[in-house]
């Protein structure tokens, strides 16, 4: 068995993809193999694929209609056999040592989970985060966190780390596991299926994976809209589902919700008229999940 499966999703990236493979290829950790779903492309995406297929028997490529983020990631799950699960987005890089570092603190630590921290790429250059120190407020490197602030990240981002990728992820808690396609935010609306199945979780505190900012990426909600609105309620009220039928911690993450919703409510800046419907959106969930 392969140590790593590499799951890359792949959809009209010419511009960046070359760079985010060879990342990839010139990893220090070689015992990796990588399954590229290319989904639907209309550029020369699925070319350049075939290349790296050509030049290293560790990349695989699958070719599918268009089905979305979470789509590619199903296609990519059903040909993984490594021991342990990561995801690269298509656009962006890893440090060479990434796997390397990962599976390090993996083997340190006995960790279900592994998540290193993200730094910026936009046009070329390389921006380090400088606000982890106010989010995590400690000076290890390594830190263990609760299943439950994880699953709480996905309502109010308190440690930013819902992304799948940059994650490192045993195998075995993805059996069984479909993600759930056609929806916005799909990190959000499917990680925590996995947090409520592991037992230890940690955190590198090293910026490993580089994370490209461009023009129509899918990015946290900046602009409060109503159809953004109701792509986190979405996610959130299929979050409180599955917490609810495991029965686990149901009414922090229910008082997490309402305390999100009125943040939103409070940080809006719409018209009047559209404030005003956002605002008696947010009132009518609040009641709603208040009488769950």
């Amino acid at each position: 068995m392969v140590k790593v499966s590499i799951g890359v999703p792949i959809y009209n990236v010419e511009a960046y993809l070359r760079e985010c493979l060879d990342s990839i290829m010139n990893q220090t950790f070689k015992d990796f193999e990588v399954i590229m779903v290319d989904d639907g492309s209309t550029d020369d995406s699925f070319n350049i694929c075939q290349e790296y297929v050509a030049r290293d028997n560790r990349f695989k490529l699958i070719h599918q209609e268009n089905k979305g983020l979470a789509g590619a990631r199903n296609t990519c799950l059903k040909y993984m056999h490594g021991e342990y699960i990561t995801w690269i987005d298509s656009d962006d890089v890893v440090d060479n040592n990434y796997l390397e570092r990962l599976l390090t603190v993996q083997a340190e630590t006995g960790a279900d989970i592994v998540k290193c921290l993200k730094k910026h790429i936009r046009d070329s250059n390389i921006f380090l985060i400088t606000n982890y120190d106010r989010i995590y407020k400690t000076k290890e490197k390594i830190i263990e966190v609760s299943k439950l602030d994880l699953i709480l990240d996905a309502i109010d981002s308190r440690l930013a780390v819902v992304e799948f990728w940059g994650t490192l992820i045993h195998r075995e808690l993805y059996n069984g596991i479909t993600l759930s396609q056609g929806v916005v935010f799909e990190d959000q609306g499917n990680k925590f299926k996995l947090y409520l199945r592991s037992k230890k979780n940690v955190i590198l505190l090293e910026q490993l994976y580089g994370y490209r900012i461009r023009e129509g990426s899918i990015m946290r909600m900046t602009n409060k809209d109503l159809s953004a609105l109701k792509d986190y309620i979405y996610n959130w009220d299929k979050l409180l589902y599955y917490i609810e039928v495991a029965n686990y911690n149901i009414q922090e993450v229910r008082e997490a919700y309402i305390k999100e919703l009125d943040k939103l409510s409070a940080e809006v800046n719409l018209s009047q008229e559209d404030a005003k419907i956002y605002r008696e959106a947010i009132d009518r969930h609040k009641q709603k999940i208040s009488k769950l």
